[in-house]
């Protein structure tokens, strides 16, 4: 009996190799997956926006589909429209060590901490004029117009977590702050910049804030001084290889309270 196109659609060793295939393409593999920021070539959101049109199952034409909109995303990128016209500071937080915590807290005493958490850093980010694009477990992306002002929205977060206290454990945020251009797409952006400033926050190891040059360059005069902040040229170990998704060329800095 031939196989009927629903049935090739469904078809589990077909949507493997298109897996395969797309692994080969151009862009970003993970391209429809809304965790793909954390692997190689970052979350792109226009899949998460095309992804509410296509069936959440595992399917043929699913994968196809996110493949061409994966080779598009590239190309555009490759040709300098991946960027907007206006120019943005990113920022993405993470919480230190806090999936090893909930797991032994158990959910409803990880519930609370992340309502605490959020109250903590998005207020000041909102009271700083910036916009929290999204929420992604115990971290968050926001965007701010002016760089002076993402700073000071950062170390005012930093100052109301380290009041939190659950039974306790103290939460440690670690930071990255990029500027650049990024596409807006819905109520999301997107592009390289979107995937330098996760890389920034990355490279925050147990609860640091690093800041990429270009950051830096955007600072109004005296930023530093007046919010008390010190800046160190942040150096990779010797064996180490360039951070994945940040240009080779782009210094990176780390900052702290004087």
């Amino acid at each position: 009996m031939l196989a009927t196109a629903s049935d090739l659609n469904g078809h589990q060793q077909l949507i493997e190799a298109l897996r395969r295939l797309r692994r080969a393409l151009p862009g970003d593999p993970g391209f429809g997956d809304p965790l793909s920021l954390s692997g190689p070539g970052g979350a792109r959101a226009v899949a998460r926006v095309a992804d509410r049109f296509l069936d959440h199952k595992p399917a043929a034409t699913r994968e196809v589909s996110l493949g061409a909109l994966q080779v598009w995303q590239a190309a555009l990128e490759k040709m300098g429209r991946g960027r907007g016209d206006q120019e943005l500071t990113i920022v993405f937080t993470d919480l230190v060590g806090f999936s090893t915590w909930s797991l032994e807290a158990g959910d409803e005493a990880t519930l609370v901490l992340l309502r605490t958490v959020a109250k903590a850093v998005e207020t000041p980010i909102v009271e700083n004029c910036g916009q929290v694009v999204k929420r992604m477990g115990d971290g968050l992306m926001a965007v701010f117009s002016r760089p002076d002002a993402a700073l000071a929205a950062v170390f005012a977060a930093q100052d109301a977590l380290a009041e939190v206290n659950l039974d306790g454990y103290r939460p440690r945020m670690r930071v990255g702050l990029h500027t650049g251009t990024p596409r807006q797409m819905g109520d999301d952006w997107l592009g390289v910049d979107v995937t330098i400033a996760a890389r920034m926050m990355g490279l925050g190891g147990d609860g640091n804030v690093m800041m990429s040059a270009a950051t830096l360059e955007e600072l109004e005069p005296g930023t530093l001084d007046e919010l008390d902040l010190a800046i160190r040229p942040w150096r990779r170990g010797f064996f180490a290889t360039t951070p994945n998704g940040v240009p080779q060329d782009l210094g990176i800095w780390r900052v702290w309270r004087d």
